[in-house]
């Protein structure tokens, strides 16, 4: 990902870490100066780690690296700004991940639009032990998306996205309507 940069200069050169012998030796200042220019993005990214792994600090081309690192499915697609808002939010969604809450955390850092959520409730009991269950059993979840008009959000990301998310039993459904 971090690749050499022309003219860049090590802040830990190793000719200068050597035993002083070695500092007035032509052969050895050029062999450790080439293995400096190697090194020099290295350790510059070690010095700076703080900010790669700030959502908010860290380079856009590393972005897609922190998010898998905190299981967030992010595409490349996207503008900086939600990548940079699913990464930082994704302890909080990991945590309410399949609630309704969760959902709708996930769709609007995804999409930018607060969607409405219908959830079946996906839990039954009946007061008589064998008894017939009150309701449907069929777990099912519709996001509904109210897109202001001038802008779109693709169903079909969604989808994928609550595929990702959601409990493999539960049906999603996603419903992209006007505002």
């Amino acid at each position: 990902m971090r690749a050499l940069i022309e003219g860049l200069e090590s802040p830990h050169p190793i000719g200068l870490q050597l035993p002083g012998l070695f500092h007035d030796d032509d052969f050895t200042q050029r062999f450790t100066a080439a293995l400096d220019e190697v090194l020099a993005p290295i350790f510059v990214t070690l010095d700076a780690i703080e900010a790669y792994v700030d959502p908010w600090l860290a380079p856009e081309d590393f972005l897609v690296w922190l998010s898998e690192w905190v299981g967030m499915p992010i595409d490349d697609d996207l503008p900086e700004e939600r990548k940079r808002a699913l990464v930082a939010k994704a302890v909080s969604l990991h945590t309410w991940s399949g609630t309704a809450k969760g959902i709708a955390e996930m769709v609007e850092a995804y999409t930018g639009v607060r969607p409405e959520i219908d959830d079946s409730g996906g839990v039954s009991f009946s007061p008589t032990p064998g008894g017939e269950l009150p309701g449907s059993d069929a777990a099912t979840v519709t996001v509904r998306l109210r897109v202001p008009s001038g802008e779109t959000v693709d169903a079909e990301r969604v989808t994928k996205l609550l595929r990702q998310t959601l409990p493999a039993h539960i049906v999603a459904t996603v419903e992209v309507v006007p505002a």
